[in-house]
């Protein structure tokens, strides 16, 4: 839907500096022609607000925030809980760990790397003594990494005195810099994020595009934005190429949406100012999905704030949900023996899972009925600050452009590495999954059914990628609010790399963007500051 009079209404209940410094319109909306901008008053409010509540439905507000009670249950129900490192190097060690998990059920393992594996223990005084009796010597003194979860689960919602996003809040913007401090101060619930994108798209008509690619378990839109500065045979429904971006899989995970909200506002605000983010939406669309598991979220909000997967039915008493990233199509059944009261439990069909279905039929229609290309697919996940290329399902098999793979990965993680100094590794997703270097494809977890290695395989996203963000351990899942915006800058950063190499300006793509008209190669001396990383 295109909103431009909408776009309009949201301007003129601006103040001036707000209009001028943070909405500058792109060479695309000047047909729109200029506006003169008042001071904010409150008729101009009244029309805004009703404005956006006529098109949107009724829109969160200060107040709102201000009441919106967190259940306690969302912390109480892991009182006693906590978080330990096993020093655990052999795969021996860590398939101990988890044939423990299945028989006592008595703690989730949160990651596992070469060296370690990090759970979290349900009841510390009842069963890490259990736990830790079944271990050798050398592994029974484990790392508490969280002693008070409770506590560490309240510090992730965002508090009263610090007001939220709403759309009232314009009110108060200054600049684009004042408006992502004012989202991305927390982390934001599900019907936040919703109007949040609807504004987007509100006030960014010519460069951005709302939609639902289905429906989850329980009935809720999976929201998509596509951001792209469509010329006017495009607009007409030429096709193009797209590189899609993921997060939410996991409930849990918030930092997976919060990183993907801030990308697309960083894409779209930068539009016409960054000569990257320019050259890259004027060739390519990117379409950001910040939850795909909206059920899960939710439940996160709601109920119980580590909840990871779906909320789908198994048809087993006391044990709901999915592992969205085990439930896609693309060797489905490999190594995922998990039943359903797993955290890794993909359903009992390949796309079981109603979420995991829903986005691959829309992304066949995309490209089946609208001639999109799918170059490009990343999916956010945390934590353990790790870059995965396919394939997940086993170690056996090699992607034909394993070589390419491999060389942007580690640019992305330079990219990252020279914006913010985190190191993030670069690793094939089956050795993330075995947590074991060798030739032995026995794993700690099962692999199949992966998003990455079925949009890799299935679509043709070439350059897929799974992206586990912050951090390595000192907060898990419960990564504090005050590393949303670094971590969006960060893989802020990689994202533009990322456009960069699709462009072809190292090479290895202009075989086969070469001659398109969609494409051309910069100047050589136009991304010196991303050639310098190489």
């Amino acid at each position: 839907m295109r909103l431009q009079p909408l776009a309009l209404a949201f301007s003129l209940a601006l103040p001036v500096d707000a209009a001028a410094a943070w909405i500058e319109p792109s060479h695309r909306d000047h047909q729109a022609g200029c506006l003169q901008h008042s001071n904010g008053y409150p008729i101009l409010r009244w029309l805004r607000d009703t404005a956006v509540e006529a098109f949107f439905g009724k829109q969160l507000r200060d107040d709102d925030l201000d009441t919106y009670e967190i259940n306690p249950a969302v912390a109480t129900r892991h009182e006693g809980g906590i978080v330990v490192r096993f020093n655990a190097t052999t795969l021996g060690q860590k398939r101990l760990l988890t044939d423990i998990t299945r028989t006592l059920q008595a703690f989730d393992i949160w990651s596992i790397s070469h060296d370690y594996v990090d759970a979290r223990i349900y009841n510390a005084k009842i069963y890490l003594k259990k736990i830790v009796d079944q271990l050798p010597d050398s592994m029974k003194k484990p790392e508490i990494m969280i002693y008070d979860l409770p506590a560490a689960i309240w510090a992730t919602y965002p508090k009263k005195t610090t007001g939220g996003f709403s759309s009232s809040s314009l009110d108060v913007l200054t600049s684009r810099e004042g408006m992502g401090n004012l989202f991305f101060k927390d982390y934001q619930r599900l019907s936040v994020v919703t109007s949040w994108m609807r504004l987007l798209e509100a006030m960014f008509p010519s460069l951005t595009e709302m939609t639902s690619i289905g429906k989850s378990f329980e009935g809720r839109d999976i929201h998509a934005l596509r951001v792209g500065a469509r010329n006017e045979e495009e607009e007409e429904g030429g096709s193009r190429k797209a590189i899609l971006v993921t997060g939410g899989l996991h409930g849990r995970e918030w930092i997976s949406t919060s990183t993907v909200t801030y990308l697309m506002w960083s894409m779209v605000t930068a539009y016409d100012k960054d000569p990257m983010v320019t050259k890259l939406l004027d060739k390519f669309d990117i379409i950001f999905i910040p939850i795909l598991n909206p059920d899960g979220y939710e439940y996160t909000w709601q109920e119980d704030r580590l909840w990871r997967k779906s909320r789908q039915d198994t048809g087993t008493s006391f044990c709901f949900g999915m592992d969205l990233d085990h439930a896609f199509g693309y060797e489905w059944a490999t190594n995922n023996k998990a039943g359903p009261c797993s955290e890794n439990y993909g359903g009992d069909s390949p796309f079981h899972a109603v979420e995991a279905s829903e986005l691959a039929n829309w992304a066949k229609n995309q490209t089946a009925q609208h001639g999109v290309k799918f170059v490009g697919f990343l999916d956010m996940h945390s934590y353990s600050q790790q870059i995965l290329f396919p394939y997940s399902y086993t170690c056996a098999a090699q992607p034909p452009n394993l070589e390419n793979l491999m060389e942007l990965g580690v640019g992305l993680a330079k990219a990252i590495r020279l914006s913010s100094g985190e190191a993030y590794t670069v690793t094939s997703a089956c050795e993330s999954a075995t947590a074991y270097r060798g030739k032995d494809d026995t794993r700690v977890e099962g692999g199949g059914g992966s998003a990455i290695d079925w949009f890799y395989h299935e679509i043709g996203a070439k350059y897929s990628y799974q992206i586990k963000l912050r951090d390595t351990g000192s907060y898990g899942f419960l990564l504090p609010a005050d590393h949303i915006v670094p971590t969006g800058e960060e893989v802020l950063n990689a994202l533009k790399y990322f456009g960069d190499f699709l462009l072809g300006n190292n090479g290895i793509e202009k075989g086969e963007f070469e001659g398109s008209e969609h494409v051309q190669n910069p100047p050589a001396d136009q991304w010196s500051d991303l050639k310098r990383r190489r």
